[in-house]
Formats: structure tokens, C-alpha cells, sequence
């Protein structure tokens, strides 16, 4: 079950759902419209180790927009900082992005109960593709939780995406014991 526009101002209301910047006409019938933020980045390095510590580097979108290219990964961000206590985000694109050929993510859409910070996006394209900061990329929807919750994403120690910025984080796969 997926929530709908009224529930989802009902969880604002209660707390249950923060999302800022928040503008009622980004609100669907059962998502909410998100934006590229103003920065990008790509890794360093050509090959990535996922035992290492990739590094990237950021860029700012300029005003005139910036033309993404096929077979490089841009790492994006949500303009939007969201909280979610009480249920399940999944970031989706919009059918507008992907008939770009944009896509926003690779793997990573669904967020955990207790997740707070800026979505990083995991973005390509499959042709050259001029994208702008603030441009809708995405939705969120919300998915309520069969069952209480033990521990939240915020409150694990070794939570590594909690709290995320308002730029691109790289991956943090070489934090984890393999």
C-alpha cells in the first residue's frame, strides 16, 4: 500500500514526514516530486576498488546547465533534505527524466525507516543530455511498515548514509568487513 496526497500531508502534519525545501505543488496524487540540487560529482579514478576508498570530486551545475555524458557516472543530490519515522521511502524516477534516457539511481531507490539527510542520486544517461540544478528528477512514495520498528536507520552506529548532505556522498562499501 502505497500512501496517498492526504496521507502523506497527514504524516507532515504529525512529524512522521519532514521534507524541505516543501512545495504543495510537488505533491502527486501519491508522491512527491524532488529536484536536482546544484552539485554533482564523479570519482577520481577510472576504476573503482569497492574495497578502497574512492574519492570524488564536486561541481557545481551552472546557471546555463550542464551536458551529462553516457558511460561516465555522476553522483547527484536531491535539493530536498527529507525524514521518514514511521515508513518506507522509495525514490522512483520521473517518466518525464527517463524518457530523457536519464536514469537517477542504480540500485539504491528505497530508503529505511529513520533515513535523514539529501537522496544521492546514482545518475546516467544513454545519450548527451543538457540537465539544470532545481529540474524534477524524481519521486519519493511512501510505504507504511507491518510492525514496529527496533532500531532506526539514525539510530544504528553503523549507519553510513545517515545525516547525508547537500552533496553528493561516494560510496561507503569499503566500511564494510568482506
Amino acid at each position: 500500500m502505497i500512501l496517498s496526497d492526504k496521507r502523506i500531508l497527514e504524516e507532515i502534519a504529525k512529524g512522521t514526514i519532514l521534507i524541505e525545501p516543501y512545495d504543495r505543488s510537488s505533491l502527486g496524487s501519491n508522491s512527491y516530486d524532488v529536484h536536482l540540487g546544484k552539485y554533482l560529482a564523479t570519482y577520481k579514478d577510472t576504476e573503482l576498488d569497492a574495497r578502497k576508498h574512492n574519492t570524488i570530486e564536486h561541481f557545481e551545475i551552472p546557471e546555463e546547465g550542464i551536458v551529462l555524458l553516457p558511460n561516465v557516472l555522476y553522483l547527484g543530490v536531491t535539493e530536498e533534505y527529507t525524514e521518514t519515522h514511521a515508513h518506507v521511502p522509495f525514490l522512483e524516477g520521473k517518466s518525464s527524466t527517463g524518457r530523457l534516457g536519464i536514469d537517477i539511481h542504480a540500485t539504491a531507490g528505497k530508503g529505511d525507516v529513520g533515513f535523514c539527510g539529501n537522496w544521492t542520486l546514482e545518475i546516467s544517461v544513454k545519450q548527451p543530455v543538457r540537465v539544470y540544478h532545481g529540474m524534477p528528477v524524481g519521486q519519493l512514495i511512501y510505504f507504511p511498515v507491518e510492525g514496529e520498528i527496533e532500531v532506526k536507520y539514525n539510530q544504528k552506529q553503523n549507519a553510513k548514509y545517515s545525516g547525508q548532505p547537500n552533496r553528493p556522498v561516494e560510496s561507503m562499501m569499503w566500511k564494510n568487513k568482506f
